[in-house]
């Protein structure tokens, strides 16, 4: 009887599990899509040049002369806000909101820092010459990075969430172009590192923040 009255004390005693979603698994498969954006990007403004950039640039000259639009100064954030708003009415996300925001920041540093070396690494002219910070487009790449924040929240729960995110963030690359702000190649080469950074992002967090914990109820053991 004294074992068993042991035991079940022991077993009593207050504990807390900690209970954190299933983190994003590297996996090579994931990697094709942004590793086909980059490459094409880059073929697209080097061996490519005259075949894709220059020719899409001197059709847009003639067909869109004129045209311009801040628009694409906005939708490369939208699916950030939408994230959030969805949790606010009641659609949880996968993440809670310190990890969700965690990633969120890594991802954004990760492609700001990569863009941006590569901006004035390469110092590529714009279509309309008005800067040397063509290559890679970075509303492109904020863009497919945000797009990628919203559709790994919400893909599981909502499967329309992708199409809706990636379709904003191809309107904002198609945007730049319209725009005369940047080359084919700058917008496929933006897009592949904004979906890029995000995941990685994904593959490295711990889930050390906001965990969720339960108590199990301490038994009142009468002796």
């Amino acid at each position: 009887m004294i074992l068993l009255t042991c035991s079940v004390c022991v077993r009593a005693q207050p504990a807390d599990s900690m209970v954190a979603p299933p983190a994003t698994r590297f996996s090579m498969q994931q990697l094709t899509v942004p590793a086909a954006l980059i490459t094409t990007g880059v073929l697209s403004v080097t061996v490519l040049e005259n075949a894709t950039s220059n020719k899409i640039a001197s059709w847009r000259s003639r067909q869109w002369d004129g045209f311009h639009t801040r628009v694409d100064d906005y939708l490369q954030y939208a699916p950030i806000p939408l994230a959030y708003g969805l949790d606010l009415i009641g659609i949880p996300s996968r993440n809670d909101v310190w990890n969700r925001s965690l990633i969120l920041v890594k991802g954004e540093l990760l492609m700001l820092a990569s863009v941006n070396l590569i901006k004035y690494t390469t110092r590529e002219q714009r279509p309309d010459g008005s800067n040397n910070h063509s290559f890679p487009s970075g509303h492109t790449a904020q863009a497919f990075a945000a797009a990628t924040f919203l559709s790994e929240e919400y893909k599981a729960r909502l499967p329309w969430i992708p199409y809706a995110a990636y379709g904003m963030a191809a309107a904002t690359g198609v945007l730049r172009i319209a725009n005369n702000k940047h080359y084919l190649g700058d917008v496929l080469t933006g897009a592949g590192l904004g979906i890029l950074s995000m995941k990685v992002s994904y593959w490295t967090h711990r889930y050390l923040w906001g965990k969720h914990k339960r108590r199990r109820p301490v038994r009142n053991l009468q002796p």
